[in-house]
């Protein structure tokens, strides 16, 4: 599976402006080819807020909506503009600080300087440069030590003879194994890690709503793919971030409900008790609780917790024990302490895929 550690790359217009020289966004677009291209700065929006005949797809002014140029959500609207994930995204800036706003986003940062001398507040650059024309250099130096990384993960070539197996790809046996699994399911079909993890599947199932969008949702997938439930289901909107599942979606069914009802009428249908985890008043302790072997464990969205027709659909409602000050915690960590509970409960550990 091959590496795209750059898929955007957005420039500081305060560097374009300080360079002297005039500026021909064509060039910068020739320079990152095939990558999205967005400008930031404070003269960013004076031509048009996006799209051009110069390749730049965008431009944010940080100004125009009230903050500052180091703030973390100017990159988190970038990403979002140049259609990738935070870590994908790398900006390009003269401006120590400004780059410290990006890394504090998740970016990738460029320091773009004529004296590379360390900072006094210990901050340290992803990448360094002198140029705008070192841009090339810099992103094939990352691509390649993402590459050698990836190389390091899972196995290589199968040795020949290969092994006669219906379940074994092919593909991989020739090209290698990069992908995330246990050792027991390298060279397998994606279709065959799924039929293997169906048949020994656990008794429950994990349901979260998803009324605003929640980027939990991901991980709650991979969480319930590493514990082994039998199903994930969607309450509410039907799109979800499917990049935090890292690609665990492929072996695990992944249910859609229109709203409560539609999941609480499946579940009785199937003989599953539904299972909240909220810590409203009335719910008990998930730490003293026996969890129904089979049933469905709820989630809520992070903040607002369950639905009022969630809570009003449980059969019991269980709370993790919290000691610090926050009312609540995202759903992604929440269903794995959720599954695991249920796992120390009704699992056998030697049934684990070594």
């Amino acid at each position: 599976m091959p590496s795209v550690p750059v898929r955007c790359v957005t420039v500081d217009v305060a560097l374009l402006s300080e360079s002297g020289e005039e500026f021909d966004p064509v060039n910068l677009t020739s320079l990152v080819l095939g990558r999205s291209v967005g400008l930031v700065g404070s003269t960013a929006g004076e031509d048009r807020s996006r799209g051009g005949d110069d390749g730049v797809e965008f431009r944010l002014d940080p100004a125009a909506i009230g903050i500052e140029p180091t703030d973390t959500r100017i990159f988190a609207m970038a990403a979002a503009a140049g259609a990738c994930h935070r870590g994908e995204l790398l900006h390009v800036s003269g401006d120590l600080g400004v780059v410290a706003g990006a890394l504090a986003a998740g970016c990738r940062g460029l320091w773009l300087t004529s004296d590379p001398t360390p900072s006094s507040s210990g901050l340290q650059p992803h990448e360094v440069a002198h140029r705008l024309d070192d841009l090339p250099a810099v992103i094939d130096g990352i691509e390649a030590r993402e590459a050698e990384a990836l190389a390091r993960i899972g196995v290589g070539p199968h040795p020949a003879p290969w092994p006669d197996s219906d379940h074994l790809d092919p593909d991989l046996l020739r090209d290698g194994d990069r992908r995330n699994v246990v050792d027991h399911y390298r060279y397998w079909r994606e279709e065959a890690i799924a039929d293997d993890l169906a048949r020994r599947a656990h008794g429950f199932h994990v349901a979260v709503e998803n009324w605003e969008h929640d980027r939990n949702i991901g991980a709650v997938v991979r969480n319930a793919n590493a514990f082994g439930a039998a199903g994930v289901h969607i309450v509410g909107r039907r799109r979800w971030n499917r990049r935090g599942a890292m690609a665990t979606d492929r072996y695990l069914p992944v249910h859609h409900h229109h709203g409560v009802h539609a999941l609480e009428v499946w579940a009785q249908g199937e003989g599953l008790a539904l299972v909240g985890l909220d810590n409203v008043v009335g719910a008990e302790p998930l730490e003293g609780s026996v969890i129904p072997e089979r049933c469905v464990l709820l989630l809520g969205q992070e903040g607002p917790g369950l639905s009022p027709d969630a809570l009003a659909a449980c059969a019991t409602v269980l709370a993790i024990t919290q000691f610090g000050s926050t009312r609540s915690m995202n759903a992604g960590v929440a269903s794995g302490i959720a599954m695991y509970a249920w796992v120390r409960q009704h699992a056998d550990p030697a049934e684990t895929p070594r």
